[in-house]
């Protein structure tokens, strides 16, 4: 099989375990058919703007030409700091887009990656959400009107829990197994005051997630295409965003949106 077309994001079903499609000119491939074959990703030279399509000699923030990286809602601060976003007083770059996206329903998690740490979504990208983290558990927090209040309770835990994923543990499944992500659920009103308190999910459901990994190994190494023009390794798994190779070597497909590449299996 020969695909040629620009990454993205892998698309993901949650059935244990993950399956991820890659999507290459328009075409999704189901990656999980190639865990424990060989596989060729070879990249053109050409990169490609993930929101324009113009090319660009660059990637900026993980598929963007530097006009939408610097001016895009997509990659506006509130994207990475919740807390800021002022689409509920009909500000931000692009208010369409924003009503679309921070004007909906968002939900601030607890998921189990290596440790537990917090995070905000919207609703419509739960699990996706915890999937590219490759979190092994995750439950619902709270739910908000909009993104703004989930920033904001986010922040609050931020003392208590990381926000950040260590994505070599994660890869390595290094995690504390013993974690009740419910009882560390009943403790979190002690810490968002009661102005949020209402916002408190009922739902205690804890979600498990499972992936498609032969063996982990505890030796990773990050490889990428600005290195190396032409990647071809044994596929013995892939968890998050991350295609895992024998021996170790790991990719971040999202962080190669926008390169043009060959895949042959």
């Amino acid at each position: 099989m020969k695909q040629e077309g620009t990454l993205e994001k892998m698309r993901t079903l949650r059935i244990n375990p993950v399956q991820y499609f890659l999507t290459l000119n328009n075409n999704d491939i189901p990656m999980n058919e190639f865990v424990g074959k060989n596989i060729s990703l070879r990249y053109t030279g050409n990169i490609y703007c993930t929101i324009c399509n113009k090319k660009t000699y660059k990637s900026f923030g993980e598929g963007l030409c530097y006009n939408c990286f610097a001016n895009a809602p997509e990659n506006a601060e509130c994207i990475l700091r919740p807390e800021l976003c002022l689409a509920h007083e009909g500000k931000g770059r692009d208010m369409e887009w924003e009503t679309a996206h921070h004007l909906k329903p968002h939900f601030v998690y607890l998921a189990l990656v290596d440790q537990v740490k917090v995070g905000v979504t919207r609703d419509t990208q739960i699990p996706t959400r915890w999937i590219d983290q490759g979190a092994n558990q995750a439950i619902i927090l709270a739910e908000t009107p909009y993104r703004q209040v989930a920033g904001l309770i986010e922040v609050k835990l931020k003392s208590h829990f990381t926000d950040k994923t260590n994505w070599m543990k994660m890869l390595k499944n290094d995690f504390d197994s013993s974690v009740d992500l419910a009882a560390v659920k009943a403790r979190v009103k002690d810490f968002i005051g009661e102005e949020y308190e209402q916002y408190i999910s009922p739902n205690n459901e804890i979600i498990n997630i499972e992936y498609p990994v032969l063996e982990y190994t505890q030796k990773i190494k990050s490889i990428g295409f600005d290195k190396l023009p032409e990647i071809e390794r044994k596929l013995i798994g892939i968890r998050g965003q991350y295609l895992i190779f024998e021996g170790g070597e790991v990719m971040n497909v999202r962080k190669h949106s926008g390169y043009e590449i060959i895949l042959e299996v």
